[in-house]
């Protein structure tokens, strides 16, 4: 960390030099392509989405439920990472644990990598073995825009419940703005961070936002430390024409929690700080980005872009994770000694064309494109994970012996795959009438995945191939009102695509329809809008076990959802500001079998009914702002007999943040006011819950030059 400290004094240095009152003034030649704003503080149903359409829509003009949040008010409401930023958005709710790299959302009734797409920047990374590390920091966050509802068309496999896509901020042109932080708060926890960008040039601008914290953690043996670096440079080679190279940078060494036991079915309160796992346990997540991005402007109605990119990742598991209560013994057993390692490079090219025309007399934009991804994905562990002690190790639920890690499982090599992804799309939004557009979109997918076992030296091979479209009318009622219905359709792997097994590889890939209708509004001269969104999504062709054998699998399950969706925001007098949503969903599933008994009805795991989220803040002097928000989140299963259940749980925040000097803001957040103890999700069948963080307080400064 001293180096990249070292490197940001260096690099504040010199651009406090060009920032100097005697440097001379940068003035910028107009350009039709021009470089993003710098971190806008608001967004509304105005504001182009990148996650509803890749033809530049607003949310007005999309016919589907989208949302976007600034990475201001994601820092000004004191979220500590994207995930928490996420879930006060309508309808998602978090299921992350360590199996899944933290990061895992459920979404209109439907959970996980596989079914709630994550983007950075657009781009996706192939999630292997369901795992999901990056991005997670919210520093270098510029907006962050959110598809409700299936999207295979605009972005493949994947694509149910929803998609996720983080922006990281941007290159702006302009002066030279640096922006410190430091921070200090509850278990020692400790932030310094930089934001820097502006003009090199009248052709050169840049971003680099670095980010640093450490913790002791809130439970024994809790600590972390992780290092984001986000970096971009953008040259405007002419008016026409623009480039940007960009890397992306996350080192994450999370708090290594598998959960709180359940002690005879029970949660125990005082047992929320214990830490069951073994003395060297291991919990590394590496991920590195680069993307180079070009940008051309044709001609007055044609553009091209390409983004070409690079992306890696490495993944590091070595940790007991299961923790069980034997009622028979009254002890508590440590089992699951799991070592693993991922290895993934992914590298890929989209190339699209954006075209503004006239479709017989009607006013028409059109959008084509190819995506190519070839992807290598390494797994290495100690498989098939045989404990020492067969039933686990006994340990003291109040004083645990931490141990060591050790398995009669040898850890090795186990599979390597390579996986080659094209796809052609296409997407159109015609003007039928002044108030009436149709949205259309269509896509194909081709996959082929070649595996090769390195236990036993096989090879299989599998292609699998798929069409997704969507179809949609908004009808403008006035400039700040529309009302839209839409279908569209989705495909998702039966497990991470890959990283199938030769017993998954036979099966095609599950299908989902949805239709959705809704309203969008401004109001009261653009200072309120709300949404209100109804759906209803059927899944098929889900993996169930055969009833006759259940070491077999059948692709014929079937789960469906309906919801309603609403969302309301204010600016209110006295300077006051409202956010709210909330969302119910019924979801079940139609057909399903587990260990030969019928599950039809039953709620999906990990999905609860209703969700909620306020946040009221008001700016008290030009210099002093306040802020508190409440989250709902409805009980949920832990397991497809609907047996296991978390509880509800409705948590407490706020923050407060003082402008003591011109160049200098200091800030207070509060999480977890009332100390509640909650569990966010769940791991080992909902025998471990993992639990929020208790009640803790985090204090910055903001020092801008």
């Amino acid at each position: 960390m001293n180096n990249y400290l070292l490197s940001s004094l260096c690099l504040l240095a010199i651009n406090s030099a060009q920032a100097d009152d005697t440097a001379p003034s940068l003035m910028l030649p107009a350009a039709s392509i021009t470089a993003p704003e710098v971190d806008a503080e608001h967004t509304d149903l105005k504001t182009a989405t990148s996650a509803g359409s890749r033809l530049n829509l607003n949310s007005l003009e999309t016919p589907a439920s989208v949302e976007s949040l600034s990475g201001e008010r994601v820092r000004a409401r004191g979220d500590r990472n994207v995930q928490e930023a996420v879930t006060r958005t309508t309808g998602i709710t978090s299921n992350g644990n360590p199996g899944n790299g933290g990061s895992s959302y459920s979404a209109r009734g439907f959970v996980g990598a596989g079914s709630v797409m994550q983007l950075y920047d657009g781009i996706r990374m192939y999630s292997g073995a369901g795992t999901v590390t990056f991005p997670v920091d919210d520093w270098s966050v510029e907006r962050i825009d959110v598809l409700r509802g299936p999207a295979s068309v605009l972005y493949g496999e994947g694509a149910t419940g929803a998609v996720i896509n983080v922006i990281p901020k941007k290159p702006f042109s302009g002066e030279i703005e640096n922006r410190i932080r430091v921070g200090y708060g509850t278990d020692d926890t400790r932030q310094q961070a930089l934001d820097s960008g502006g003009s090199l040039t009248d052709t050169l601008s840049y971003r680099l936002a670095i980010n640093h914290t450490q913790s002791n953690g809130w439970i024994d043996h809790g600590d972390s430390e992780n290092t984001y670096i986000s970096a971009a440079l953008r040259w405007q080679a002419r008016d026409d024409l623009a480039f940007t190279l960009s890397h992306d940078y996350g080192d994450q060494q999370p708090q290594n929690d598998f959960g709180v036991p359940l002690i005879n079915g029970r949660y125990h309160k005082s047992l929320r700080d214990k830490q069951y796992n073994v003395r060297d346990a291991k919990l590394h997540y590496n991920d590195q980005w680069t993307r180079l991005n070009s940008e051309w402007q044709i001609n007055d109605n044609l553009v091209a872009r390409n983004e070409l990119y690079y992306l890696k990742a490495q993944r590091r598991w070595q940790n007991a994770e299961n923790h069980a209560w034997d009622e028979n013994r009254q002890t508590l057993l440590r089992s699951g000694y799991f070592s693993i390692k991922h290895q993934q490079e992914q590298v890929g090219d989209r190339q699209t064309f954006t075209l503004n025309h006239d479709l017989m007399g009607l006013n028409s934009k059109t959008l084509v494109g190819v995506d190519y991804n070839r992807i290598h994905f390494d797994l290495h562990s100690n498989a098939p994970y045989d404990d020492v002690v067969d039933g686990g190790e006994p340990i003291d639920r109040y004083h645990p012996d931490r141990g060591e890690f050790v398995s009669h499982s040898p850890y090795r090599d186990q599979f390597k795959t390579t996986t080659q992804q094209v796809s052609l799309f296409a997407e159109n939004r015609t003007e039928l009438s002044d108030q009436l557009s149709l949205v259309t979109g269509v896509r194909r997918d081709i996959v082929h995945l070649d595996r090769d076992d390195l236990i036993d030296h096989t090879r299989t091979d599998r292609s699998l191939s798929a069409n997704s479209w969507k179809v949609g009318l908004v009808y403008e009622l006035t400039p700040d009102m529309s009302v839209y219905a839409q279908q569209a359709t989705s495909v998702d792997g039966v497990a991470g695509l890959i990283s199938l097994y030769p017993t998954e590889q036979g099966f095609d890939m599950a299908r989902a329809r949805q239709t959705e209708i809704g309203v969008k509004q401004m109001f009261w001269d653009q200072r309120g809008e709300w949404t209100l969104a109804a759906y209803h999504i059927v899944k098929k062709d889900l993996l169930t076990p055969d009833p006759n054998n259940p070491n077999v699998s059948l692709q014929v399950g079937e789960q469906s959802s309906d919801g309603l969706e609403a969302s309301l925001e204010m600016q209110l007098p006295n300077r006051w500001q409202l956010q709210a949503n909330a969302s119910v969903v019924r979801a079940e599933y139609d057909t399903f079998d587990d260990g030969g008994v019928s599950r039809k009805g039953n709620r999906p795991t990990d999905v609860p009914r209703r969700t909620a989220n306020l946040w009221l803040s008001k700016t008290l002097t030009d210099e002093l702002n306040a802020g508190a928000g409440v989250r709902y989140v409805d009980a949920r299963y832990a397991d497809t007999a609907n047996t296991v259940e978390l509880p509800s749980y409705t948590v407490v925040d706020a923050s407060v943040s003082w402008k003591a000097l011109p160049k200098t803001t200091l800030g207070l957040r509060l999480n977890n006011l009332f100390n509640r103890q909650y569990a966010i999700s769940q791991y080992n069948s909902g025998q471990q819950w993992i639990m929020g963080e208790p009640r803790s307080f985090f204090v910055t400064a903001d020092y801008t030059f």
